[in-house]
């Protein structure tokens, strides 16, 4: 079982936290990672495959060679599956697909982009303690894998206590929280304080999300809200190895291991450019050269060579060659 006790986290990001980039985050420190959050009704059109070239587990999209959620053995004991749904039974679907495979199941209920709200998941299900209860109820009830959520704060401090309360009910695991408002913006400061006001009133362990930028941010964030645990989103973006007791390495470092990482686990090259794109962007600009290489860039190969790993890239395609024959 998953102990949510005393643990830095990987927060749940799109198009970031795909197999290289949660490899990433636990080879500088990371206890827990999320996966990007995925759409129940994305995954039930979903196989299994075991990928022997690889070493890996795919979700696949059935009758292509899409692949939807990839993951490995190595990562099995923390690796959470995120997914968006609005109902109980189509949840339960999907979780049955990837349960094997991960450490826990979690549901989102914090995501505030418009897509998610339209089809009645992330946020809308913040006004829907029925729908949540339901949701997590029956995921509980029918696996053998902890069943978490992520939520963001309500208007009113009084509503985020009481929904957390309820939430806590269901049985669930451990309970994230990220101290923003659904219209916040990422520039307006995380409320810690009211993520305090939760994990005062729960007995499970809270894990507090928001403005956590450096490693000793992870304390700093438990000091002022008892939370259990500490979850990091933009900061692990911006340098993987925040979650290193040692301080961080240079982030030229950083990304160079991530594109290594990313030919080792064959990532979706939009994934790997959407994640370098992030990084980028926050320590200079995507107007200057490397920005428009990446941009540039149309596959794995084109990327080893913008970052001097070709080398790497051969070794690895050599490999596979050797093992398909």
């Amino acid at each position: 079982m998953m102990d949510y006790r005393n643990k830095l986290v990987l927060a749940p990001m799109v198009r970031v936290g795909t197999l290289p980039f949660r490899m990433l985050a636990a080879q500088y420190g990371a206890d827990i990672t999320y996966g990007e959050e995925i759409i129940d009704h994305k995954i039930i059109k979903c196989e299994r495959r075991v990928n022997d070239v690889l070493g890996t587990t795919d979700i696949v999209e059935k009758g292509t060679d899409n692949v939807v959620f990839r993951t490995c053995p190595e990562e099995r004991n923390r690796v959470v599956f995120q997914m968006g749904t609005s109902d109980a039974m189509r949840a339960l679907k999907a979780a049955e697909i990837v349960c094997k495979d991960v450490a826990a199941v979690d549901v989102n209920m914090g995501c505030p982009r418009s897509f998610s709200i339209s089809g009645g998941m992330g946020a809308a299900l913040l006004s829907k303690p029925e729908l949540i209860h339901d949701i997590l109820t029956t995921l509980r009830r029918n696996l053998d894998v902890p069943i978490t959520c992520k939520i963001r704060l309500l208007k009113y401090p009084q509503d985020t206590v009481e929904l957390a309360r309820r939430i806590e009910t269901t049985g669930v695991s451990a309970l994230a929280v990220h101290g923003r408002k659904v219209p916040d913006r990422p520039r307006d400061p995380a409320k810690w304080d009211e993520i305090a006001d939760v994990a005062a009133a729960l007995s499970i362990p809270v894990i507090a999300n928001g403005d956590v930028f450096e490693y000793e941010d992870f304390q700093r964030i438990r000091d002022a809200t008892d939370a259990s645990s500490v979850m990091v989103a933009r900061g692990a973006i911006w340098n993987a190895s925040i979650f290193s007791s040692e301080g961080k390495i240079p982030w030229e470092d950083v990304k160079r291991e991530y594109v290594r990482k990313s030919i080792l686990w064959d990532n979706d090259i939009k994934s790997t450019k959407h994640t370098l794109k992030e990084m980028i962007a926050h320590y200079s600009s995507l107007g200057l050269p490397e920005g428009l290489a990446v941009i540039k860039s149309d596959t794995l190969a084109d990327l080893a060579k913008l970052y001097g790993e070709e080398e790497y890239y051969e070794y690895v395609s050599e490999s596979r060659r050797k093992q398909m024959t």
